[in-house]
């Protein structure tokens, strides 16, 4: 072996593991902690019950779609496991308005918005008020954007 092979495979190795590595951040995939947790460990099922985003315990979880969730209570527990796709967030989780714009980008628990019986996150507070100035709009956009990947 040339030194100029042991280059390029000493080269490439790194290279492959990178684009490994930014292949698990697509759309159709879940936006999730190191650990897999969905929403930051925020309880789904909250965000409609209470309307507020309240964080779940780490000892009350169910999985749906490759994702653990983590539950403020076993009642909202036991809600998620009867209608998961009612309460996961749309997007895998990522803003909502990111996903309008043909990006995954990462949310803040608390920038929430229930809209057709659905849980939209975003961003940031700013984002979620733009978000929220053409809302039917950008979940149009945002839809063909998650069903195109």
């Amino acid at each position: 072996m040339t030194m100029f092979e042991r280059a390029a495979k000493a080269i490439a190795l790194p290279i492959i593991i990178l684009l490994t590595c930014i292949g698990g951040v697509t759309a159709g995939e879940n936006n999730l902690t190191f650990h897999g947790i969905a929403i930051q460990g925020y309880d789904p099922v909250a965000y409609f019950t209470d309307n507020k985003a309240v964080p779940g315990n780490p000892e009350i979880t169910a999985s749906y779609d490759g994702a653990i969730y983590q539950f403020a209570s076993t009642e909202h527990k036991t809600a998620f496991e009867a209608n998961p796709g009612k309460y996961a967030p749309q997007y895998g989780g990522y803003c909502a308005y990111g996903a309008s714009q043909g990006y995954n980008a990462s949310i803040e628990p608390e920038q929430f918005t229930i809209a057709g019986g659905k849980l939209y996150l975003n961003y940031n507070s700013d984002v979620r008020k733009r978000w929220n100035q053409d809302r039917g709009s950008y979940i149009s956009k945002a839809d063909a954007y998650w069903a195109s990947q």
